[in-house]
This record gives structure tokens, C-alpha cells and sequence, in this order.
């Protein structure tokens, strides 16, 4: 056996090395014992709630599977039918395992906070961690496991992996779909009605709405994290593979495998120095990290693409990703960190009333979408100039070489606002409460770097998936005078509005129901004057829960018929047009719902952190107002998109492969 091969069983045993590792430190953390009996009981109902939610969830999503897997093991083959099998049990099972280690987390971490800041930081985020190295390493075992069983099969042909990101893409879909209903349709109206009509403060618990909210944090931020971590990772992987192995052969195949190896180890290890490394600003605690995992990440890619192919062509697409990673942290920090101008600017038009919020904080995002857009279409000239349509699948894995490192921040958000909202439901000291607002500060400034980290390489995974599908179907280039090709990129373009419509739509309809039941319960109940019966939140529970259910269908299957019949009906060409004309409106329209919302929410923050939290103050109505505009902008219809243009590319590479 060659040493090629030899390298090939190297992803598969880091990733299996590390899912010890995440796993012994979730052992450590749920080996915590004596929390409070309060904190235990709301943390509960808070698990139950989720783990309900995910148990209904999937079991409906596996029925749809079942059936979808038996159609395609008769149209094409059985490869196919059981690699889309595989992709959508082990999408659910990251879901699944995020949610877990979150909710398991919080009452810990709300626990610990009596031991003081450092111990509360380091528990949450570890928790964030094990989630991180988890999923990430989950997603790199089962690509380069299952390639290295079907190759000692003799099938070794990387296409026979293209069902496995269409499964991955389809469940990723539903999560993220159905997650962002759920926690929206709880948060915005736990906002208009509890904050603004009755003038509680955040997580009160006489408010229904709220333990909805905190369940909707772990089945939206951390389950759909989940699959759209699993799916970016397998569709990408699988596109870098499928024109490695054309241009380069084997090796051309494991050094996208071999390279994100080496970025799991590199994140651990920065995690892991950021975490101890604790100053009094988090903020550059956790940027540490960042630039840390980013710098290890490119050493080994040098040292890999130096092994592999005698000089660092390879190295340098790789490193325009990495690169590009850092710049979009900086810019997307400049339009929503709380000290920033920009925010300071939406802050202070709040003061003349909701409609100047609402028109400021839209101006941000439309604003903000140039300069991104301007830095991967750089990346994506740069990676071309070094490797052609193969380097540009290499800046995609350079993105994805330190994704643990930004699912462990953004992991790490959910548990520390649960663990915050914990504290204040269970009426504990007002010191542990501002112990918990710094933490979850921290949280609130890397969300949206998070999900505009998850904008880029989903844009970038479609331009690698472009490029594989261009050779699969064995298509030199696409003529965009043809006629058949601007109605495939008009249509394909159309479809991310949709999309985010009937996303909205769900969520809006949703927080109407449960707004109208907690101006019910308040009218019928003297629960704040007193009377000790408990909020009505099961059933607020349920509410966002058979919404998010109902919701989730339909933009995923508008998505998968949409694409194969472009595909059927018009031709290939005419499929090259859709995905392209799919990622030049979604890019950027996920940025501006992404950026916007969040310059919102932290607008609002930075009011409330100046004590004006009276339903009488314009300022703070407004504020609110706004954020519960941006709320299912940013956390359902703008994060929908990421996973919807990779859900577009596997359509598409299946139809290259399987019909052509």
C-alpha cells in the first residue's frame, strides 16, 4: 500500500481521536453535581421541551426520508439511496448531540457562576467546545470513513458520496427551518407583549413566553448549528474531493481530507490556550482563539501541500480562505459591535420613534453587503489564479479548516444566555445576574461573526459545488446569453425570496397564536399582583412546536422539486444558470438579514444597559421594536439560506451524476 493510501486513514483516526476527546470533556461537565433544586427544575423543563421538540421533529423528517430514499434507490442506484440515508441520520444525530451537551450545560454553568467569573467562562465554554470538536470532527469520519469502506469495495469513484450531502442538506434544511420558527415565534413575543405591553424585564419568569424562548435558543442555535455545520462539511468536502481526484488524483483527493484534520487539532489546541489564557476582555479572549486556529491551520497546510505535491499552489488557495475568514470577522465586528459607531447609530435614531430604528438598522445590512461580497469574490479570483476550479474548492476547505473553532463560540452563546435566564428565573443574587450579563456579552458580540462565517462558507462550498458539477457533467463552460441559461439564473434567483418568505411568514403567524394566549393569560390571571400559579409555559411550549413542525416542510421541498425540475425541463446549462443565479441573491440577502438583525439586537442591548427599560421610554420601545424585527431575520430566514444553497448544489450534483 502506498503512502498515499496510507494518508488516507489519517482523517478518520484524528476524527475519531477527537470524538473521545469532546466526549470526555462532556463527561466532565455533566459529572457537575449540586444544582440548586430551582435551577434543576426550570433547567428540565427546559430539556424536556427541546428533546420533545427534536424527538417530533425527526421522526417526521424520517418518515419524508424513507420514502425519499426509497424513490431514489429505484430511479438511480443503491449507493446513492444509502449514502442520502446516512447523510440525514448522522445530520439528525449532530442536532441531536449539540442540543444535548447544550442543555446539559446551562444549569452548570448557572451553578457555577456562585464560584466566581472564571469558573462560569470556562464551563460554558467547554461546553461550547465539546460541541465544536464534535460536530465538526463527526462530519470529516463520516465522508472520509464511508469513501474508505466503499473503496475497499472497489467503488472508489468520490461521486458515489454525492447522496450523502444531499441527505445531510435536506435534514439540515428542516433543523435550521424549523428551529428558527420555534425560538422566534417564543422571543418575539415574549418581547412585545412581556417587555413592551406589561413592561417586565428579559426572562422574567411570570412571562409564559419565556421558558419557549430558552428551549427555542437550544432547538434553533444549537440543533440547526448542528445540521449546518454537518451539511457545509460533507457538501464541500465532497465537491474538493470530486475535482481533486480529477485534476490531481488520489493525492488531489486527500489533501482536502488531511487538511481538515489538521484544523480540528488546530482549533482544539487554541481553544483550549484562549480558554486559559482568560483576560479581563473576553472579547479578545475569544478573538485569540480565532487568530490562533487560523495560524495553525495554515502552517499544517503548508507542510501537507509541500508533502503532496512538491510546492505550495495548493497552500496558497487554501490560505485566501483562512485569510478571508479573519477579514469578515473584522468587518462584520465594525457593523455590529455594541461600541461601534454603527450600532451607536441605531441606538440613537431610537430615539425618534420605531420607524427610524427599523430604517437605520435595514440601511446597515444593505450596506454592509458590499464589502464581503467584495472579499470572497478576491478569494474566489485568488484561489482560481493558483489551482483553477480545484483551488477554488481549497479556499472553501480553508474556511471550513477552523469551522470547531466558530461552532464552540457559537455554541457557547445559547448556554451562557440559558444559564443567564436560569439565574433570573430562579430569583437568585444580583451579582451572579451581572456575572452572567459579561459572559453573555461575549456571546451576543461573536454571533453574528459566527453566522456571517457561516454565510461565507456556504457561499464558497457552492462555488466549489458549481465547479464539481461543471465536471460532472462534463460542461466546459455555460454560454449566460443562451436563453435557456438566463431563465435558469432568474428562477434560481427568485427562489431565495421564497424561501425567506415563507420562513417569516410561519414565524409570524406563529407569534401571533401565542401573543393573542399570553394577553389571555394576563387578562385572566393576577399572576403578577401576586397570585403564586405558575405561567402558562407548556403551552406556549406547544404553540411555537406544531408551528415549527408545520413550517419546515415546505421551503425544503419547494427547494428539492424547484431544482430537479429546472434540471429535467430545461437542460444542464440551464441548471449551471440556477446556481449561480441562487448564490448571486443569496449571498447577499443572508447578509443583510444577518447583519442588520444583529445590529439591532445589540442596539437594543446597549438601551438596556443604560437602565431605560420603561414600556414609557420611546427610546427603549423602539429598540425593542427593532430587534424584533431583525429576530427571524437573522435567526430563522438569513441562517435558512446558508444550508439552501448547498441543499441547490447536491440537487444538482446528483442530477450530473445520476440522470445525465
Amino acid at each position: 500500500m502506498s503512502g498515499l493510501n496510507l494518508a488516507m486513514f489519517i482523517a478518520p483516526i484524528i476524527s475519531m481521536l477527537t470524538q473521545v476527546f469532546s466526549i470526555f470533556l462532556a463527561y466532565r461537565i455533566f459529572h457537575r453535581r449540586n444544582i440548586s433544586e430551582k435551577i434543576l427544575e426550570l433547567s428540565k423543563i427546559i430539556k424536556n421541551g427541546a428533546v420533545t421538540y427534536l424527538n417530533q421533529q425527526f421522526l417526521a423528517v424520517l418518515v419524508f426520508s424513507i420514502a425519499l430514499a426509497v424513490v431514489m434507490g429505484l430511479f438511480f442506484n443503491l449507493f446513492t439511496a444509502i449514502t442520502f440515508s446516512i447523510g440525514s441520520f448522522f445530520s439528525a444525530l449532530s442536532a441531536y448531540l449539540g442540543t444535548l451537551i447544550a442543555v446539559n450545560t446551562n444549569s452548570r454553568t448557572a451553578e457555577a457562576a456562585k464560584e466566581g467569573f472564571r469558573e462560569a467562562f470556562i464551563l460554558a465554554f467547554e461546553g461550547g467546545m465539546s460541541t465544536g470538536l464534535m460536530l465538526t470532527s463527526l462530519g470529516l469520519l463520516v465522508v472520509s470513513g464511508l469513501h474508505l469502506v466503499f473503496s475497499a469495495l472497489g467503488h472508489e469513484d468520490p461521486e458515489n458520496l454525492v447522496g450523502l450531502g444531499f441527505g445531510a442538506s435536506l435534514v439540515g434544511l428542516f433543523a435550521r427551518v424549523g428551529g428558527g420558527i420555534y425560538t422566534k415565534a417564543a422571543d418575539i413575543s415574549a418581547d412585545l407583549v412581556g417587555k413592551i405591553e406589561i413592561g417586565l424585564p428579559e426572562d422574567d419568569p411570570r412571562n409564559p413566553a419565556v421558558i419557549a424562548d430558552q428551549v427555542g435558543d437550544n432547538v434553533g442555535d444549537v440543533a440547526g448549528t448542528g445540521s449546518d455545520v454537518f451539511q457545509s462539511y460533507v457538501c464541500t468536502l465532497i465537491a474538493a474531493m470530486i475535482l481533486g481526484a480529477s485534476v490531481r488524483g488520489i493525492a488531489g483527493l486527500t489533501y482536502p481530507l488531511l487538511v481538515l484534520g489538521a484544523g480540528i487539532i488546530s482549533s482544539a489546541v487554541a481553544l483550549f490556550l484562549s480558554s486559559r489564557a482568560l483576560s479581563g476582555n473576553l472579547e479578545e479572549s475569544v478573538y485569540l482563539g480565532i487568530g490562533i486556529s487560523a495560524l495553525l491551520a495554515s502552517l499544517t497546510s503548508a507542510v501537507i501541500s509541500q508533502i503532496f505535491f512538491g510546492n505550495l499552489k495548493a497552500f496558497y488557495a487554501t490560505l485566501a480562505g483562512i485569510v478571508a475568514i479573519l477579514l469578515l470577522a473584522y468587518v462584520t465586528s465594525y457593523f455590529t459591535s455594541p461600541r461601534g459607531r454603527v450600532v451607536r447609530s441605531i441606538m440613537f435614531a431610537s430615539k425618534s420613534g420605531p420607524a427610524m430604528n427599523v430604517l437605520t438598522g435595514l440601511s446597515v445590512g444593505l450596506e454592509a453587503v458590499f464589502i464581503p461580497t467584495l472579499i470572497l469574490s478576491a478569494v474566489i479570483f485568488l484561489a482560481y489564479h493558483f489551482e483553477g476550479l480545484y483551488g477554488i474548492t481549497l479556499s472553501a476547505i480553508g474556511f471550513l479548516s477552523i469551522m470547531a473553532t466558530f461552532v464552540s463560540i457559537s455554541a457557547y452563546g445559547p448556554i451562557v444566555d440559558n444559564a443567564n435566564g436560569l439565574i433570573t428565573m430562579s430569583n437568585m443574587e444580583v451579582g451572579l445576574r451581572r456575572t452572567m450579563d459579561i459572559l453573555d456579552s461575549i456571546g451576543n458580540m461573536t454571533k453574528a461573526v459566527c453566522k456571517v462565517y457561516a454565510i461565507g462558507t456556504s457561499a464558497l462550498a457552492q462555488v466549489a459545488i458549481f465547479s464539481a458539477y461543471l465536471n460532472a457533467a462534463k460542461l466546459k463552460a455555460i454560454n449566460v446569453v443562451n436563453p435557456v441559461v438566463v431563465a435558469g439564473m432568474l428562477i434560481g434567483g427568485s427562489l431565495s425570496f421564497i424561501l425567506c418568505s415563507l420562513v417569516i411568514k410561519a414565524v409570524s403567524k406563529a407569534a401571533n397564536t401565542m401573543i393573542e394566549t399570553i394577553r389571555r393569560h394576563f387578562r385572566n390571571s393576577s399572576r403578577c399582583n401576586g397570585d403564586k400559579r405558575k405561567p402558562i409555559y407548556i403551552q406556549c411550549i406547544n404553540i411555537s412546536s406544531k408551528a415549527a413542525l408545520k413550517g419546515m416542510f415546505y421551503p425544503a421541498i419547494l427547494s428539492v422539486i424547484a431544482a430537479f425540475a429546472v434540471g429535467l425541463l430545461l437542460g444542464p446549462e440551464a441548471m449551471g444558470g440556477f446556481i449561480v443565479g441562487n448564490l448571486a441573491t443569496t449571498l447577499p440577502l443572508s447578509l443583510i438579514m444577518c447583519i442588520s438583525g444583529a445590529a439591532w439586537d445589540n442596539a437594543k442591548k446597549c438601551v438596556e444597559a443604560s437602565r431605560r427599560k420603561k414600556k414609557e421610554d420611546l427610546t427603549y420601545v423602539s429598540s425593542v421594536i427593532g430587534d424584533t424585527v431583525g429576530d427571524p431575520l437573522k435567526d430563522a430566514a438569513g441562517p435558512s439560506l446558508d444550508i439552501f444553497i448547498n441543499l441547490i448544489g447536491a440537487v444538482a450534483l446528483i442530477y450530473a451524476t445520476h440522470v445525465l
